[in-house]
């Protein structure tokens, strides 16, 4: 083997790891936007329950104002958001609110007692859930991607082909307490 073969065939080798490395990123990236897109859906069904919800707290004569305004802003704020930090921040929001709505139907019986509202509730548990499994499942993707970016030889095949990091979709403390405290209702 001639010593032009050698390097023609170092330099494809090195020319194939580097498309491996490349295509890594573009099959994580594409990974990223898919589980994106199913917390956006997961989103959305939260999203398109609260009307209802609204609603149904609202016939009632006792219900606050205040706690319900917060809501809508919390959905309509999500509704509108576009980077994963602004919902993030939106799920947040209403996760907060939410919680509020159903401690306030511990002190009125009757509400509590609507089954309007224990299925709304009932199904924003699931939702919960589900977005939960969606955010875990997007924010493992994410750390793997922004580790990648950052790992040596792989760096300079991201800033090469300006591979940017991925913000996280992060649930406060305080929210993620209310969101464990929505009571699990059996209908």
């Amino acid at each position: 083997m001639s010593f032009g073969n050698i390097i023609l065939l170092i330099i494809g080798a090195i020319a194939a790891y580097l498309i491996l490395i490349y295509n890594k990123f573009v099959s994580l990236r594409a990974g990223i936007d898919s589980s994106e897109s199913d917390i956006d859906v997961q989103l959305k069904r939260r999203y398109d329950l609260i009307p209802a919800l609204v609603d149904t707290v609202k016939g009632y004569k006792d219900y606050e104002a205040d706690t319900l305004e917060k809501v809508i802003k919390a959905r309509q704020q999500g509704a509108t958001a576009t980077t994963m930090s602004e919902k993030a921040e939106a799920a947040n929001m209403l996760s907060g609110a939410l919680g509020k709505i159903f401690a306030l139907a511990e002190a009125y019986p009757d509400l509590k007692a609507n089954t309007t509202f224990l299925k709304l509730q009932n199904e924003l548990t699931g939702i919960e859930e589900a977005i939960q499994n969606a955010r875990r499942y997007y924010n493992a993707i994410v750390r793997d991607y922004n580790a990648k970016l950052e790992s040596f030889p792989d760096l300079f095949v991201a800033r090469k082909f300006n591979f940017k990091p991925r913000d996280y979709f992060e649930l406060d403390e305080a929210e993620a307490d209310a969101v464990n405290k929505m009571p699990k209702i059996d209908l």
